[in-house]
């Protein structure tokens, strides 16, 4: 891993992106399974990332095709995981992620769980337990439930505790979303269907099938095979890239990329790895527009953005805590932001002086293809960026 087996400028970086995240039009694929297996998979914090990530990456996207994946076939799987965020991940791949990072994210959720429960509403771990069992039990005879209905048949979850005491964002909250949580990061516990439409935040939940899964990995194991996916996804990175996007130790991210047998190749920023088998030079695909959603793993998915991103456009795209919102991209880079008007028009905005009319003319037709799509559903990104707000108005 030490000597550089050759230079992958930003051009290349850029062809690569639009190949492996299946945004080139050639590339695009069937189905949301497939979208979320060439990316490792999608970020569900917001609800409405899943679909419209999927969405511009499928020929033909649609919502009921999407929905049946998630909530009848179970295709995929909503889990806490990489850098303690939702992601919607194919099942098969499921217990690697769960070992190689849902597994001590899971653990502290339910160590921090204990003591806000604890210290808020005065439980011992006896009664946390107790509730904890009720509330499984509850589950497995209704099949699917809502939080509401879990609290009616186990009235302890309806206690709340005052989150962030004295602050101005104080509030009242019920313990239930909290234990859900723990139960759900365990893999005990499942989102099922939403109330409403799919950008609902508000979800029925089932006994989970993985709390019998196959034999559990090895949590070294573990992480060499999500390195190696997500070298094949996104390399070359860097090591920093690595552990930004898992969220591992310095040391952990270092074993992983040693494990895959990865190679050293030049950055314009640095050095990145490839895996051993993915060395040659890829041909650049045909000249691509897409509109990506606020959270898109791909705008997601490296520490290091230069190559995609131009600085000085950072503090429009981004909220202060790092999260990207809606975004509009061509060939490999971000040159602008998209938002939802209430209307249901797609307002666009090129941060790009001039990127060539036939892009300018493909960012229309995106945006117009998108609104059609939607119809009479309106999307407010989870995270609000300053150029986003801006849009809508």
């Amino acid at each position: 891993m030490n000597a550089v087996h050759r230079h992958v400028g930003a051009d290349e970086r850029r062809a690569r992106l639009g190949i492996r995240h299946l945004l080139a039009p050639s590339h695009h694929t069937a189905a949301m399974p497939d979208v979320a297996r060439a990316l490792i998979g999608l970020h569900a914090t917001d609800p409405s990332t899943v679909f419209l990530a999927a969405a511009a990456r499928t020929s033909a996207p649609d919502i009921t095709a999407m929905e049946e994946a998630l909530y009848e076939e179970r295709t995929l799987e909503r889990m806490l995981c990489m850098r303690r965020t939702m992601f919607v991940v194919p099942t098969p791949l499921a217990p690697v992620i769960e070992a190689s990072t849902g597994r001590a994210i899971a653990a502290k959720e339910r160590a921090a769980c204990a003591v806000y429960l604890r210290d808020g509403a005065g439980w011992s771990a006896q009664r946390y337990a107790t509730v904890e069992a009720d509330l499984l039990e509850a589950l497995a005879a209704r099949g699917e439930a809502g939080a509401a209905q879990l609290a009616a048949d186990v009235p302890a979850l309806r206690e709340q505790v005052t989150v962030a005491p004295g602050k101005p964002y104080e509030r009242r909250q019920a313990v239930s979303s909290r234990i859900l949580r723990v139960l759900a990061a365990e893999g005990r516990i499942r989102r099922g269907r939403p109330t409403g439409t799919f950008n609902s935040n508000q979800f029925r939940w089932t006994l989970s099938p993985l709390a019998e899964a196959t034999e559990p990995w090895e949590t070294g194991a573990a992480q060499a095979e999500l390195a190696r996916r997500y070298l094949a996804a996104f390399g070359p990175a860097t090591t920093e890239d690595l552990k930004w996007w898992t969220g591992w130790t310095l040391t952990d991210t270092r074993k992983a990329i040693a494990a895959t047998g990865a190679v050293s190749v030049g950055l314009d920023d640095g050095t990145g790895y490839l895996l051993p088998d993915d060395l040659e030079p890829v041909t650049t695909p045909e000249p691509w527009v897409a509109l990506l959603p606020g959270l898109d793993p791909t705008a997601m998915g490296w520490r290091q953005r230069d190559f995609h991103l131009d600085p000085a456009h950072v503090g429009e795209l981004y909220d202060r805590n790092g999260n990207i919102g809606p975004t509009i991209w061509a060939d490999g880079r971000i040159i602008g932001a998209w938002a939802q008007h209430l209307s249901g028009r797609i307002n666009t905005h090129l941060l790009t002086p001039d990127p060539g009319p036939g892009a300018r003319r493909a960012v229309d037709e995106r945006a117009q293809a998108l609104a059609t799509w939607l119809g009479d559903l309106r999307i407010t990104p989870h995270y609000r960026t300053p150029l986003e707000r801006r849009l809508t108005q």
